[in-house]
């Protein structure tokens, strides 16, 4: 039996014809999508690309040392160097704007959301298969509504990025939140603590490893998809890597992807520690002074 006899059912079809209708109904609201993204992408970009490179190398490796100390610090000094001897700076600092953009709406929307679904079971439902959609759908196919919806430039790779990055968030804030111990939050209800003093100081400090991790997966995720976005006109490292793909240049592709896996490593080594998977420099000072010896030892209680 051949395709040809399988009743044929336009989905595709139907699929553009509800995009059509959404831009014909939304445009307007797009717009300011778009003014709004484009907004922030422009003003973060500016704090980047304005100073001098050493200032910016100095501001992320104050942030690495005090996610992790100085060794990290002195790794981020040397790879930020790196990529400004090979030509790459401005690029690399477009891909680190349009990730920290992505990043920061996806963050504002996963946790909420997460939480909400930790919360309410109905909503967990209704969540997880639009999750389960967004994290097994090609990566390239986010960019071609994104394009409907926005044209071609940053908007739409932000856009996509934003999809593609968003489910590891709201997944593991559902999932850490789920995770904290029902007998704790028992104790604060029979303290007579409110529902959200609860949220506040038992559940999200004690979720925070797992929220923390999905926000290093959320950031990944926005890094590699920033790349991608490059084909629908966002600026960065994308840019080049398509170029020397389409000319077959092995030094550009080379020098933009070891651009790409520097920024990757930094990021994710700060998010890792400010997760509580690394070591920051603060608490180990703290941790040792602890266990320095005061000179007074305690006595022993006396013997009957």
């Amino acid at each position: 039996m051949g395709t040809e006899d399988f009743l044929r059912i336009p989905i595709g079809r139907w699929v553009s014809d509800f995009i059509d209708w959404v831009i014909d109904v939304f445009g307007p609201f797009f717009d300011v999508i778009a003014a709004i993204f484009g907004g922030m992408y422009t003003g973060v970009s500016w704090l980047f690309l304005t100073p001098p490179f050493w200032v910016v190398i100095v501001v992320i490796a104050a942030i690495a040392w005090l996610a992790k100390g100085y060794k990290l610090a002195i790794g981020s000094v040397i790879g930020l160097l790196l990529i400004g001897a090979m030509g790459q700076w401005e690029n690399a600092m477009e891909t680190i704007s349009l990730t920290l953009v992505a990043v920061v709406i996806a963050v504002v929307i996963a946790i909420p959301l997460g939480i909400w679904a930790a919360r309410s079971q109905a909503v967990s439902t209704i969540v997880r298969p639009i999750l389960d959609f967004l994290q097994t759908m090609p990566a390239f196919v986010y960019l071609i509504p994104a394009i409907f919806l926005f044209s071609v430039g940053v908007v739409p790779g932000i856009v996509a990025t934003i999809l593609f990055a968003i489910a590891p968030g709201v997944r593991l804030t559902e999932l850490g939140i789920r995770g904290v111990d029902a007998e704790v939050v028992e104790a604060g209800n029979a303290f007579g603590a409110t529902p959200g003093r609860i949220l506040r100081q038992i559940q999200l400090p004690l979720a925070r490893p797992s929220i923390m991790a999905g926000v290093n997966q959320v950031i990944m995720l926005s890094l590699s998809m920033a790349v991608i976005a490059s084909m629908v006109g966002a600026p960065g490292l994308g840019a080049d890597i398509i170029q020397a793909l389409s000319r077959i240049n092995i030094a550009l592709g080379f020098e933009a992807g070891l651009s790409v896996v520097i920024i990757a490593m930094i990021l994710d080594r700060v998010t890792g520690a400010f997760a509580g998977t690394g070591k920051p420099r603060r608490k180990r000072t703290a941790a040792s002074a602890d266990e320095q010896p005061t000179g007074q030892e305690e006595p022993e209680p006396a013997r009957a």
